[in-house]
């Protein structure tokens, strides 16, 4: 499938993303390494991180995950195969949306991600603390020391967003080319409430996370002894998504998953990239074999009877 323009930023991707919040975590530095190497090899050339990741992990601070990437960048050799996204507000040692803040946490990431420049450096969370004009005006200035290329919004309001799209028109300064939201087949609603519209309006790239629901759209959590097999994170998956909607779902991805000879991560990817104005959901893995079958999703066309059965189990 070909590549998608991020925005008008002029960055081309691939229509999957690849998630780095895993590295560091539950992917060691081995790991990693292979799989940004398979990445490249699959033609997935989006890689997002954030300077946060991954601080939960006892005996972490943070910064995991754009070291390990940084350190796979400078051993390949195939930074101009790829294009790095990373964040800053979240990570409470770079707190926040504030000038100096944007400027010492972009030096920061520069230095983990071992590159001259970050492809796409994301508000990882609204600051209303600090006048989007100055939180913008800074994202400017890291765009003319030629540090950053291009800047997107994530977990930001529609209300906000629109915000900061008149301030960056009216006072001349870059504007978020892209957002990333929470998006999936059973997570729709906050987005294409007010999300959506706003988006293809303005025509912005959308790079949405949690594509799987937390794994529950994989299939892997049918029934409450499946939680118990798993993590923490099952349970709460299982809480949140097993009602009658999630079942629903996952019978109409089962139906369209044997139709296709797919699995039903794929089908679940496949109605995201065929979204009008989804340019790259987000997906992580800890293997190879995950990774291959998670990028074959790119190839899976979805009939308008796929997508409209899907549609129907998950409305509302």
């Amino acid at each position: 499938m070909s590549e998608r323009e991020l925005g008008r930023s002029g960055l081309r991707v691939s229509p999957l993303a690849f998630g780095g919040n895993v590295f560091g975590w539950s992917v060691d530095e081995a790991t990693t390494h292979a799989l940004l190497d398979e990445c490249v090899a699959l033609g997935l050339n989006l890689v997002d991180t954030a300077d946060a990741y991954s601080a939960w992990v006892d005996g972490n601070q943070g910064g995991e995950s754009e070291t390990l990437i940084g350190q796979w960048l400078q051993k390949s050799g195939k930074r101009d195969r790829v294009v790095i996204a990373t964040k800053v507000a979240k990570w409470p040692q770079r707190k926040g949306l504030s000038p100096a803040n944007i400027q010492a946490a972009c030096e920061d990431s520069l230095r983990r991600l071992r590159t001259d420049v970050i492809d796409l450096y994301q508000a990882h969370e609204d600051d209303p603390t600090v006048p989007l004009e100055d939180t913008l005006g800074a994202f400017s200035r890291l765009i003319e020391q030629g540090k950053v290329r291009a800047i997107g919004a994530s977990n930001y309001t529609a209300p906000r967003l629109a915000e900061a799209l008149d301030v960056a028109r009216r006072h001349n300064l870059p504007r978020y080319e892209t957002l990333q939201p929470e998006y999936n087949l059973v997570d729709r609603a906050g987005y294409e409430a007010t999300l959506e519209p706003l988006v293809r309006e303005h025509g912005l790239g959308v790079i949405g996370y949690y594509s799987l629901a937390s794994g529950f759209l994989s299939g892997k959590y049918r029934t409450e002894a499946d939680a118990a097999k798993s993590s923490a994170r099952g349970a709460q998956v299982v809480k949140r998504y097993l009602n009658a909607r999630g079942k629903r779902v996952l019978a109409a991805l089962d139906d369209a998953a044997c139709r296709h000879a797919a699995t039903v991560a794929q089908v679940a990817l496949a109605w995201l990239i065929a979204r009008p104005g989804v340019t790259a959901p987000i997906v992580s893995a800890t293997s190879i074999a995950q990774l291959r079958e998670l990028a074959a999703a790119r190839t899976l066309l979805l009939s308008k009877s796929d997508i409209a059965a899907l549609d129907g189990a998950s409305a509302g």
